[in-house]
């Protein structure tokens, strides 16, 4: 088992989550927490099946990940 940091966003119509650290663009979505989860997982797989497991290579790896906020004057 190789653990993946996910970002999941809860939106008015569901949920939607990808991955961290991985090559290329991957998406999971769901009406809940736990099917975007599930979804998330069938996709990585996917991709890695249909990529290879080249796909979990980066360097450097992700350590952690933060939900950060600034704001911007709108001119």
């Amino acid at each position: 088992m190789k653990p993946i940091k996910v970002i999941v966003e809860k939106h008015p119509d569901g949920y939607i989550a990808y991955p961290l650290g991985l090559k290329g663009v991957v998406v999971g979505q769901g009406d809940t927490y736990e099917e975007a989860m599930a979804d998330i997982r069938s996709a990585i797989n996917f991709h890695i099946e249909t990529f290879g497991p080249e796909v979990l290579e980066v360097d450097p790896p992700i350590l952690e990940a933060f939900v950060a906020e600034t704001a911007i004057e709108i001119l």
